[in-house]
C-alpha cells in the first residue's frame, strides 16, 4: 500500500489536503479510485485513505484512522559522526528503517571529510530520510540535525537514560552488559529505558582522548564486539541489537 506523510493541519474532518507533490506522485502511479493507499500525519497516526475531489483538487477521503504500527516505543537518537561520501547516506537510511528517532551528524577528530555546506547536505538527507519513512512504514519522520562540534554531541548525549559510545579499543563492557544493566537498574516498571543515544565514530574511529572525554560526562562505552565494523555498518548494528533486545524488532 503507497504511503504518505501530510502535516497534522491537513487533516479536516473527513479527508486530508495532499501536497502537490504527493498529488502528482499518486497521480504518477494511477491509483484507481478503489484502491487504498495511507497518510500519516508524522505523530503516530495512520490515515487509510481512497482518492477524492474538492474544488478540483486531489484529496484523500479518509476511511479508517490508527496507531501506526511502525513507530518503536524506545526513542533511539543515533549520532552519527560524518564520513565520506555515501557511506553517510547509507548509515542514516539504515536508522531510519531500523526505527531511530533522530539522527543527529557531528564532526570528531578523524573524520576523513566535512560537508562544504552543512545545510544542503541535511536537506539531502532529509529527503533521503522521508522516502525511507515511506518506504518502511514509520510513523514519524526522524529529523536530521548536525551539531558543530564532538563536545555537543556528548554534552547531549549524556542526557539519554542509556547514552552509549561505541569505541573500537573497548575490550570489558559489551553491548549486552550495557543493556542488562539498564533494564535491572534505572529503566522504568516495564524493564524499558525510554531514551537511548548511540554515539558512532568516523573511518578512522575515536581518538583515545574522546573516549575519555565521553566516559567522564556519563556516557557507557561498550563494544560492538571482537570485530571492527565499518562507520555505516557501525548504527545499524546498534540499533538493530538494542531494538531487539526491548522486544522492538
Amino acid at each position: 500500500m503507497a504511503r504518505f506523510f501530510a502535516e497534522e493541519s491537513a487533516v479536516c474532518g473527513s479527508i486530508i489536503h495532499l501536497s502537490p507533490e504527493d498529488g502528482a506522485h499518486i497521480r504518477s502511479l494511477r491509483l484507481r479510485p478503489a484502491e487504498l493507499f495511507t497518510v500519516c500525519d508524522s505523530k503516530g497516526t495512520d490515515y487509510i485513505c481512497s482518492l477524492g475531489e474538492k474544488n478540483g483538487c486531489t484529496v484523500a477521503s479518509i476511511i479508517e484512522k490508527r496507531a501506526s504500527a511502525g513507530e518503536p516505543l524506545i526513542r533511539c537518537t543515533v549520532y552519527i559522526a560524518f564520513s565520506k561520501g555515501e557511506r553517510l547516506d547509507y548509515a542514516v537510511q539504515k536508522s531510519v528503517e531500523l526505527g531511530a528517532y533522530e539522527i543527529v551528524l557531528f564532526p570528531s577528530k578523524r573524520c576523513i571529510a566535512l560537508p562544504d555546506d552543512t545545510h544542503k547536505k541535511l536537506r539531502r538527507l532529509q529527503r533521503i530520510v522521508l522516502e525511507t519513512a515511506k518506504q518502511s512504514g514509520r510513523g514519524l519522520v526522524p529529523a536530521v540535525f548536525a551539531l558543530k562540534s564532538f563536545e555537543e554531541a556528548i554534552e547531549q548525549a549524556s542526557g539519554a537514560e542509556l547514552p552509549l559510545f561505541f569505541y573500537e579499543c573497548e575490550n570489558k563492557q559489551t553491548l549486552k552488559d550495557a543493556l542488562e544493566k539498564a533494564s535491572a537498574g534505572y529503566a522504568g516498571a516495564d524493564g524499558k529505558v525510554a531514551t537511548v543515544a548511540i554515539i558512532t565514530g568516523p573511518e578512522g574511529g575515536f581518538e583515545p582522548a574522546e573516549a575519555k572525554s565521553a566516559a567522564n560526562a556519563g556516557m557507557m562505552t561498550v563494544t560492538l564486539g571482537p570485530r571492527i565494523l565499518r562507520c555505516e555498518t557501525a548504527p545499524a548494528a546498534a540499533l538493530s541489537a538494542i531494538m531487539f533486545y526491548f522486544d522492538e524488532l
